[in-house]
């Protein structure tokens, strides 16, 4: 191994920089991109918002309260161009986390492309495209999982032909370990679903050009805090991705079966509790895929320290690509091969890791692939994020600040603004009118004509690409394109997950259980507990680890999944004639939609039935949210399911039973 100079020609190039960001308007957003890369960003990375994501306008009902929060509102073309305003397109590498809505903000990218004077053919970026993951741990999908995949490969075969340095599909296995998917697990199910879109990109392009197509396919994955296991896990994508590229597929090129990926690193595991803590957290698992130069990342976004709290302001952005930019320039990082070649534990484990995801490709392959193995999939991701919340509440993992050394001195970056940034209500309103007046001055019949074409090429089997880049440059909307889209396809419901039947975990739960029981004697039935969804947000995993337990602890439980209206969730507890509801919330729009349930239950004489709220909550709202009447409020600090569980029963059953 030879050291080189740091001005050496040998010396590798850095990975693309990227900070995940967007927020309250495209204004707003394009003022923060271009701060960010005058700080030294390289890439840009945006985050749309829900309402977007999942293909409504800023007006729908289901908008309510999810404008402008997780990211940035993008109606149109004009959003669009303020997006992007100063911002030459032609010298950006830009990536878009997109699904559902994909084809559609790729669309108005390149029309905004094209108004800047840019060469289409020369854009760079990626979108993510990824559908599948969408069913088994995000939530933004639209339509069923045929139909979504066909539009995977429509974005595919498009770019190949016409933007050919565009990553069409990002394979996204982040938000499988955010729903607890184990490394094994991991690896598996991503890679099953970049088998699942090139068998429906192989018939779609000439033999001959199928090699270059399968090189455009990127990966994005997380990278979690046992970084010496996900350096492992990284070094087994990229030795069982050539495995299925020149095996499966016959890819003899070597630069075209080469795994590349971009990363953020876990957000699952930053900690409300001690949140400082989160800047080690956030520094080690970098190392995990920037340590091995053979699985190196080609581009890094990190999380900001204060993730758990609320939504980062720019100075906790810049810190985190500053962390970036110290590893990358002032450590000899990037000065020396591959660090672990040759490493008997590191290839040890490797082998172990692939060993078992070529056992769960298999068994996958055998269920008929990623699209008819969804229902499986999801079930596991379940189950093993089950596991990992006994673990942590058994102490058998140990989460510094949650489980262990509790005990702490008060953190001075979180000061009177709370350590996060909030988005004004008024937003909302503001886009609206905006959406409003877009309508207004566009030309309807131009607009008509285009969703005429739209419906046509995708009712009649075509790649909708070239529709829907029209359909941009005619003033459509997001929701009327996802609109011709839900009308042809249909929509779509995931599975939740969560079994009818008690699992094998219910050890040390006997107690509760018991209380359950006599509750539910005094009661006259099962204690019967609601639990909803509000809104657009997609993050599931805590609301199903709550039916989880209700469940195993003997409760009558309902849960149906995501993107619920709050007036389908109050007649939901109608019928059912609910104990307790459950609203779960992560997506900062937990003020209005709570406010909208119990306005509701009043309304519907249902006031007396106890509301508790668990999301990413600031301590004013949780207080805001027990004046209005909710009887309990958690945040990601109450990690302990079984005091929960307990709480639940002492809100319902007469005070004899619950001091029992």
């Amino acid at each position: 191994m030879t050291q080189t100079t740091p001005d050496s020609p040998t010396r590798d190039r850095p990975w693309l920089f990227r900070t995940y960001s967007g927020h309250s308007t495209a204004e707003a957003s394009n003022a923060l991109y271009r701060s960010n890369l005058a700080r030294g960003q390289t890439g840009l990375s945006v985050a749309f918002d829900l309402p977007t994501q999942t293909g409504y306008d800023s007006d729908h009902i289901l908008a309510r309260g999810e404008v402008g929060k997780v990211g940035v509102p993008v109606g149109h073309i004009g959003d669009m161009r303020a997006l992007f305003d100063q911002i030459p397109l032609a010298e950006m590498n830009t990536s878009m986390t997109i699904n559902a809505t994909a084809p559609w903000l790729l669309a108005l990218y390149i029309a905004v492309a094209e108004e800047q004077g840019a060469e289409v053919a020369a854009l760079q970026g990626t979108v993510q495209n990824d559908l599948i993951k969408e069913y088994l741990s995000r939530g933004t999908y639209i339509c069923p999982p045929k139909p979504s995949l066909k539009m995977i490969a429509d974005v595919a075969e498009y770019c190949y032909a016409h933007v050919p340095k565009w990553n069409p599909m990002n394979v996204c296995s982040y938000h499988l370990q955010e729903a607890g998917a184990t490394p094994e697990q991991e690896l598996a199910y991503a890679l099953a679903t970049g088998i699942a879109v090139l068998d429906e990109l192989r018939p779609r392009v000439p033999a001959a050009d199928f090699p270059a197509l399968v090189g455009r396919i990127s990966f994005f994955v997380n990278a979690g805090i046992r970084f010496v296991t996900e350096m492992c896990k990284m070094r087994a994508f990229v030795d069982l991705w050539d495995e299925i590229c020149l095996e499966r597929y016959g890819v003899e090129e070597e630069k075209y079966r080469r795994f590349r990926y971009g990363v953020q690193v876990n957000s699952l595991g930053l900690t409300e509790q001690q949140p400082e803590n989160n800047v080690y957290r956030i520094l080690i698992e970098m190392l995990a895929v920037t340590l091995s130069k053979k699985a190196r990342a080609r581009a890094v976004q990190l999380p900001a320290w204060n993730e758990a709290l609320g939504l980062p302001r720019p100075w906790d952005q810049q810190w985190s690509l500053r962390m970036q930019q110290i590893m990358a320039y002032e450590t000899d990082l990037l000065e020396f091969d591959d660090l672990f070649d040759g490493n008997p534990a590191v290839d040890a484990k490797v082998a172990t890791l692939k060993q078992a995801a070529r056992a769960e490709l298999a068994n996958l392959g055998a269920m008929g692939g990623a699209i008819e193995a969804i229902d499986y999939m999801k079930a596991r991701l379940v189950e093993s994020n089950a596991t990992r919340v006994n673990r942590i509440e058994r102490n058998e993992i140990t989460v510094v600040g949650v489980n262990r050394w509790r005990e702490a001195e008060p953190s001075p970056l979180v000061g009177s603004d709370g350590g996060i940034m909030t988005v004004d209500p008024a937003v909302e309103a503001q886009q609206v009118g905006r959406l409003t007046q877009w309508r207004a001055a566009r030309d309807a019949d131009a607009v008509r004509a285009a969703l005429d074409a739209l419906r046509e090429a995708a009712s009649g089997g075509d790649n909708i690409m070239p529709a829907s880049i029209a359909a941009a440059k005619a003033g459509v909307t997001t929701g009327e394109w996802a609109a011709c889209m839900r009308a042809i396809h249909g929509e779509y419901r995931g599975p939740t997950g969560v079994a009818a039947g008690v699992s094998n975990q219910t050890e040390g739960l006997d107690e509760i259980r018991e209380a359950v029981n006599a509750a539910s004697d005094s009661l006259g039935r099962r204690l019967k507990f609601v639990i909803g969804k509000p809104g657009l947000d997609g993050h599931s995993n805590g609301a199903e680890q709550i039916a989880c337990r209700a469940r195993d602890c003997g409760m009558d439980i309902s849960y149906e999944g995501i993107r619920l209206t709050p007036e389908e969730i109050v007649a939901r507890a109608r019928a059912e004639e609910a104990h307790v509801i459950g609203l779960s919330i992560l997506s900062g729009s937990h003020m209005p939609l709570v406010e909208d349930t119990l306005a509701l239950m009043q309304a519907s004489g249902l006031g007396h039935i106890p509301v508790i709220v668990g999301g990413i909550i600031p301590e004013d709202d949780a207080r805001r949210l027990l004046q209005m009447g909710v009887a309990r409020v958690y945040t990601p600090k109450d990690f302990e399911l079984n005091r929960i569980m307990m709480d639940v029963v002492a809100l319902v059953a007469p005070a004899p039973v619950a001091a029992e």
